[in-house]
């Protein structure tokens, strides 16, 4: 009995610890779902139709003209993605020069063809029709 006290609890712990993970949180899935799928725009080059698919604040803060030519030189030279995992997702409602309201911050560790692997932040904001759209996009080396 002593035995399965040693092995039982700490699998509680563990499944108590899981079950309150940020990743279980229906916003922090459907700001990453968003996320994904504005992604799959990006890297297929398509970078307009990611600017008309972005938040109203991305939209204020940039001109679909300068997103595209930005893109266009500064991610292009990185290739094709090669592989993208989720490093984190955690929500936060207190973005610097970012409006009140509900963002999650987003970091995946991406792979592409023609670099080291990158940090990509990407952080999507819920919407006032309840939709969560990309607000801000960042790509940095890996520390």
């Amino acid at each position: 009995m002593k035995s399965c006290a040693r092995v039982c609890l700490p699998l509680i712990v563990v499944s108590v610890l899981l079950s309150c993970s940020p990743a279980q949180d229906p916003n922090v899935k459907a700001a990453t779902y968003a996320a994904q799928d504005w992604l799959a725009l990006v890297d297929s080059g398509r970078y307009g139709e990611s600017w008309d698919n972005a938040s109203a604040l991305f939209q204020q803060k940039l001109s679909r003209e300068r997103w595209e030519s930005t893109m266009g030189g500064g991610r292009a030279p990185y290739g094709s993605v090669v592989s993208r995992q989720l490093k984190s997702a955690t929500p936060d409602n207190n973005i610097p020069a970012a409006p009140a309201g509900k963002f999650v911050v987003i970091q995946f560790r991406t792979k592409f063809a023609n670099s080291p692997t990158l940090i990509e932040t990407i952080t999507p904001m819920q919407e006032p029709n309840g939709q969560w759209r990309v607000a801000g996009y960042f790509v940095k080396p890996l520390e």
